[in-house]
């Protein structure tokens, strides 16, 4: 079963449950454009004359558009985001409800006419939908199918009318209840984002519409198609026969056999008579149902069929694939034409008036020339070939091995989009990101800021990630993947708070430079600074007792009564985000996590409206940016020995291992060693800097306890600084090193570090 990586553990295992992931999505553009291949279509008719006609696309990359269309134009009018994995298909129900289903194994019902308003979410699958059918004259019934080979037949308008139903189920119980079968009447947990784009459940009863289930797939469902009335319903997938339902009871009708591999695309006429399908077997079939049987086949295509479109007359169908080809076939005469060709697989089709809209594994959406009224016009410029009735590779001799033309070389139009990201390297600093997209551009990303530092065009991502190696040892404290076609960065605890940097090395003014920097805590501070402004708006600033900003000594106290959280003491709790850390606002990225009820939501980080809870946050999140705890954090502190170099005479006054943390730098562990120097002259010959630094922040501490800064008694002539350089394995080393970086490049050993140290001699 495949799930969605933010989703958490819902299995009802006796181990702990996994804690709750959050992630950010980034974007380094405006969001008016895809960033990801576009899986669906869907065309909205104005019903005024003067009235504007809108596109809607779903894409991989988790989001829906809509596109107002002009004449030769079309401009994005909103974006909606809710779902966290790619958008698969979407259709239109009645004059004003966008129906989206995605891999995230949810249903979404929208305001086509909104802002980007999520009504309703259903999670009545167990495994990725991929497939949605409507009935056109029935404009409440909506067909729902996917990998769990399950297909359940929605009455939309009664599914988003909560109905109360004597129940002490939550919600959360009713999802969490699901085992993966097919058997899942007996529940049905729609979730709510309500019309102001806040996330909220409901956490009384459980929603008392139970859909209607069509049982009797025994594997993967791709294709869904339902005739006007909504009286017939199709489904086929990977057992590559055609399933004719009764939609309205879920019973079997018929089973039509044919197809040699995988269904992929279906249509059914007005009335129900006639069926079309598309198949990985290259071949399209016309099914007369009343029959029961294949009354023609067309063989047009040289691999997999992928999308169907027909004339509103059922005379005339469209069809894409894999094979990058657009074709138009005459159902009757079997004379088909070649359209167009694109350079990607195309996925989906939508007619369009005289035009056609193609959907492929491209971000950009096109818009052909396709005589949708009159498609017989579009046979008078030659070019055609007969169809013949089996597959390509048998039938090629028809065609005399000649490819034929297509009719029309460029589209209408095209709405762009961004290309995907397809590659990404993490560079081991851990606050740079290399990024290769679908052009071929690389990108250098810092993932604290979600901002692109450098763009360096079509170069080798392999050597510049040699180019940019830094040596430096950074804990892994995120992953990150691009299956959205944009770079999406995951932060799961308590890994993530295990990376610190010193607030010098980050370049942050008005703060001691040996504080240390929690780089996952700064970034959620950062990620979440417009919700906790407009939380301090809602709430007030003095209301600790409600979980909100607390000072440092109140958590102090409080901390003793969470033995399993730490409270990190070297940052101020207050909502001031460092340059380091500050997100964009105009190109703001998203949040995809998920609280104690409701499942995973992802919205943009200005559109957080501080009503988000424990219900819509992980607690470990709220823990951190509201209460500045974070959990018990392992191996921040690296033990090691420090002794003199061999020959050497001079000796510093402390024995035993020693302990500090990983970030600690080589010039403090210089600093260290002058402060222990056991001299009993002065030794003329030492380099010196003119001044003696007495005390270090963050200093080596004993392990065996103690006074960690056992001070010498100095004398007057000690003021004078010796010069001192640390050595590991005989190699001297920089200063600026740390103690993890040393470890991980110069001693590369499992046991404890050993340094050593020698004066400088005067030169």
């Amino acid at each position: 079963m495949h799930r969605v990586g933010s989703a958490g553990n819902n299995t009802n295992s006796n181990r702990p449950r996994k804690e709750k992931r959050l992630t950010y999505v980034l974007n380094d553009t405006a969001d008016t454009k895809h960033c990801a291949g576009i899986n669906c279509l869907a065309v909205l008719k104005s019903s005024a004359s003067d009235g504007c006609d809108y596109l809607f696309t779903g894409s991989r990359d988790g989001t829906l558009k809509r596109w107002a269309l002009g004449e030769n134009a079309a401009t994005c009018s909103a974006t909606f985001e809710s779902h966290v994995d790619w958008v698969n298909d979407t259709v239109i129900a009645g004059d004003s409800t966008l129906v989206s289903c995605s891999s995230d194994t949810t249903l979404k019902t929208w305001n086509c006419l909104s802002e980007g308003t999520c009504t309703r979410t259903f999670r009545q699958h167990s495994d990725y939908v991929t497939c949605l059918a409507a009935a056109e004259k029935n404009t409440n019934v909506v067909a729902s199918g996917g990998l769990g080979g399950e297909v359940f037949v929605w009455d939309i308008e009664a599914a988003v009318t909560p109905v109360s139903k004597s129940s002490d189920v939550v919600e959360d119980d009713c999802s969490n209840s699901m085992n993966g079968s097919a058997n899942l009447l007996a529940i049905s947990s729609p979730r709510t984002i309500s019309s102001s784009n806040s996330i909220r459940t409901h956490t009384t009863q459980c929603h008392g519409y139970v859909p209607i289930a069509v049982k009797g797939h025994k594997e993967s469902v791709y294709a869904l198609a339902m005739n006007g009335s909504g009286s017939l319903l199709v489904s086929g997938g990977t057992e590559k026969v055609v399933r004719v339902w009764d939609p309205r009871t879920g019973s079997k009708n018929m089973k039509l056999r044919g197809h040699a591999d995988n269904i992929r695309a279906l249509l059914l006429d007005s009335t129900g008579r006639y069926c079309l399908s598309g198949s990985s077997d290259s071949m399209i079939r016309l099914w007369d149902l009343g029959q029961q049987r294949c009354v023609h086949s067309y063989a047009v295509h040289t691999d997999s069929v992928w999308a169907l479109a027909s004339t509103p007359t059922f005379s005339h169908v469209y069809s894409g694939g894999r094979d990058l080809s657009l074709y138009l076939t005459d159902l009757t005469t079997r004379e088909s034409l070649l359209l167009c060709t694109k350079e990607q697989p195309i996925l989906q089709l939508a007619l369009h008036d005289d035009s056609i809209w193609a959907a492929t594994t491209d971000s950009s959406v096109c818009r052909w020339p396709a005589e949708g009224r009159t498609p017989q016009n579009v046979f008078q410029r030659g070019g055609s070939f007969l169809a013949g009735n089996l597959s390509f590779s048998r039938a090629r001799v028809s065609l005399e091995g000649s490819t034929p033309a297509p009719v029309y070389k460029e589209p209408i139009f095209t709405i762009p989009g961004t290309p995907a990201i397809v590659q990404h390297e993490i560079l081991n600093n851990r606050r740079h990101v290399l990024t290769k997209d679908a052009a071929g551009s690389v990108k250098l990303w810092e993932i604290t800021r979600g901002v692109v530092i450098e763009d360096y065009g079509q170069v080798s991502i392999d050597k510049k990630k040699e180019q940019l190696f830094e040596m430096v040892s950074i804990p892994a404290w995120f992953t990150a993947d691009t299956r959205l076609g944009c770079l999406s960065v995951h932060l799961d605890t308590p890994q993530c708070f295990t990376a610190e940097m010193y607030s010098v090395d980050l370049n942050i003014t008005g703060k001691p430079e040996d504080d240390k920097v929690n780089l996952a805590r700064e970034t959620l501070k950062g990620l979440l600074v417009h919700w906790l402004a407009k939380r301090r708006q809602r709430h007030g600033t003095q209301a600790s007792a409600n979980g909100d900003v607390v000072s440092g000594k109140d958590m102090t106290a409080r901390s003793s009564a969470h033995s399993r959280i730490e409270v990190d003491g070297n940052a101020e709790n207050d909502s001031l985000v460092y340059p380091p850390f500050e997100f964009s606002t105009v190109s703001p990225p998203s949040i995809i996590t998920e609280g104690s009820q409701g499942g995973p939501w992802r919205k943009k980080i200005t559109e957080l409206d501080a009503t988000e809870d424990e219900k819509d946050f992980p607690s470990w999140v709220l823990d951190c940016v509201l209460n500045n705890q974070l959990p018990p954090r392992e191996k921040t502190k690296c033990s090691f020995y420090l002794h003199p170099c061999e020959g050497s005479a001079v000796q510093i006054l402390t024995q035993g291992k020693l302990s500090a943390p990983r970030i600690l730098s080589m010039h403090k562990v210089v600093n260290y060693v002058i402060e222990k120097l056991v001299l009993d002259k002065p030794i003329d010959s030492l380099n010196t800097d003119g001044t003696y630094a007495a005390g270090l922040g963050g200093q080596p501490q004993h392990s065996a306890g103690g006074e960690g800064s056992l001070r010498s008694g100095l004398k007057p002539w000690q003021k004078l600084r010796p010069s001192i350089e640390i050595l590991c394995n005989n190699q001297v080393l920089s200063p600026e090193m740390s103690l993890a970086t040393v470890r991980a490049y110069i001693w590369k050993r499992p046991e404890d570090l050993v340094l050593n140290y020698r004066m400088i001699q005067g030169k």
